[in-house]
């Protein structure tokens, strides 16, 4: 690097103006289905709520480059949801930064939903009982009682989905390759770094970025479970 640094390098500043702008997308997308597949999980017995609940963590389990790949056959241009979107709304997920933004939603789905869920099975039952035997509807309860005291869960849901989107390679770099300006993220950013002649101080820094990003989302989510459990025990 010259004398600007790693910090000046255009292709630095992008990779990480690209890796918030597909981690938060994800996280605003992700949040309200997690909230709501954790609420069922939590709440409601059915027949498959075992499957649903596999089905949710399989992106813990599996390799990424498989959650990638399944992510290119099923919405890439040639798959079944993939080409619909294109034709219908000329929407192109394959290689562009909003299938980024979707591998990363993916992959912090089931870590967003297990914080909330636990959240939510913190919560006395007999509250949410409560405020139904005076005639208050299921969203009432459920908006003026339990999301209250799930709150800080939620939050420390979205933090930790986040950080985990900022921190996703495998399914990313499958599902959308990594293209500079489109779909380079920061763990692209750094991986292309180390295949380069004279680039590991470069990728240095950037991993400080990622190790100090990962950091600051454990102890806020930390800070934020912390906090439920201190609300539910007072309640």
């Amino acid at each position: 690097m010259q004398d600007g640094g790693v910090w000046l390098d255009p292709a630095t500043r992008e990779a990480l103006a690209l890796s918030l702008k597909v981690a938060l997308w994800s996280t605003l997308c992700a949040l309200p289905p997690a909230v709501g597949v954790a609420l069922l999980l939590a709440r409601v017995r059915f027949p498959g709520r075992a499957l649903l609940n596999g089905v949710v963590h399989l992106p813990l389990v599996l390799p990424p480059v498989a959650t990638g790949y399944l992510l290119l056959m099923l919405f890439g241009r040639r798959g079944p949801v993939g080409g619909w979107l294109e034709e219908t709304f000329g929407l192109v997920l394959a290689f562009r930064w909003t299938g980024a933004a979707l591998a990363a939603a993916v992959m912090a789905f089931p870590l967003m939903v297990r914080a909330i869920r636990l959240a939510i099975e913190a919560v006395d039952p007999k509250l949410e009982a409560a405020a139904a035997t005076l005639g208050a509807p299921r969203w009432a309860v459920f908006g003026l009682v339990t999301l209250p005291l799930i709150l800080p869960g939620v939050l420390a849901g979205a933090v930790l989905g986040f950080a985990r989107a900022m921190g996703e390679f495998g399914a990313t770099i499958t599902f959308v390759s990594s293209i500079p300006g489109e779909t380079r993220t920061l763990p692209a950013a750094i991986y292309a770094l180390l295949q380069s002649p004279g680039g590991e101080d470069a990728a240095l820094v950037l991993v400080a970025i990622s190790v100090a990003v990962s950091m600051a989302a454990l102890l806020v989510s930390e800070a934020l479970a912390s906090r439920v459990a201190r609300r539910i025990g007072a309640g």
